[in-house]
């Protein structure tokens, strides 16, 4: 299955994000996220789509839908519009119903890490060979969002006072003095060396 192919024909409607769904009840929308994992049942199926606010549960019935997103890797980028109904069940307490897929990228095979686990059953080394997806998973955002909320209120709360916020080098042209080991990279065909203190800039 190419990226880019369609399942039912697509209707036009307003993308909103997982955690927007209990304000749509009764509404036809659109979601685009990751297939963060799927459920099948002997009925039904259940697709859980993950995007950058949260997780929302699709309920697939029609067969052929099914048989093809079966065949579907996990973090394979979708389109998805659908019903949003009531459910308890469901993340946020709303599910999709009677959906319209599209397939944006189709992933290349199962990524490495398990994000759908509730915790993440990898060694180290594992997650930081594969950071990049490694840290799609929802424990280890929800980290980097409390991270970037402190850091917000740090910078209002200075702001408010008067502060000015400064943005030192991050690479400089000479290695600091010290002796220290330093991260030396190739810059445009001339060495630079990774800051390891913004003192002197401050």
């Amino acid at each position: 299955m190419s990226a880019s192919s369609s399942f039912p024909a697509t209707t036009p409607v307003l993308r909103i994000l997982a955690r927007e769904l209990p304000q749509h009840i009764g509404e036809r929308v659109l979601l685009q996220g990751w297939l963060h994992h799927q459920r099948h049942l002997k009925a039904v199926d259940f697709l859980l789509l993950r995007d950058r606010s949260g997780i929302s549960q699709v309920v697939i019935q029609e067969p052929d839908l099914r048989a093809q997103l079966a065949a579907l890797p996990h973090e394979t980028v979708l389109d998805v519009r659908g019903d949003a109904a009531a459910s308890p069940q469901a993340p946020n307490g709303v599910e999709l119903h009677d959906p319209e897929l599209t397939v944006l990228s189709e992933g290349t095979g199962e990524p490495p890490v398990e994000l759908f686990r509730p915790e993440m059953q990898t060694l180290l080394v594992t997650r930081l060979d594969h950071a990049a997806i490694s840290l799609r998973h929802p424990v280890r955002a929800m980290t980097h969002r409390l991270l970037a909320a402190a850091m917000h209120g740090f910078r209002q709360t200075l702001m408010a006072e008067g502060f000015i916020e400064i943005s030192t080098p991050k690479l400089l042209e000479a290695a600091p003095e010290g002796g220290a080991n330093v991260f030396s990279v190739d810059y445009f065909g001339r060495p630079a060396y990774l800051a390891q203190s913004p003192q002197l800039y401050k």
